[in-house]
């Protein structure tokens, strides 16, 4: 799951390399947490925070096959 956000994510930004994804283990779900470069925020949140929003149900419909539970934080 880590592998696909930053591959979704370095497509987006103007400066991959400073794409970092962390996954977080919690009691009953796991967070996976987005760093991008400052002037690449806008690009990951898109208008309205459309494209978080489509990331984080990429993301949701992956875990189901997995049958597990993420979230996704962008920092």
């Amino acid at each position: 799951m880590k592998e696909l956000v930053k591959v979704m994510a370095s497509a987006l930004v103007a400066n991959p390399d400073a794409v970092e994804v962390q996954e977080v283990e919690e009691e009953d779900r796991k967070t996976i947490k987005l760093h991008v470069a400052p002037d690449d925020m806008g690009r990951v949140i898109g208008k309205q925070g459309r494209i978080a929003k489509a990331i984080r149900v990429i993301v949701k419909a992956a875990a189901t096959r997995e049958n597990q539970r993420y979230s996704v934080d962008i920092e």
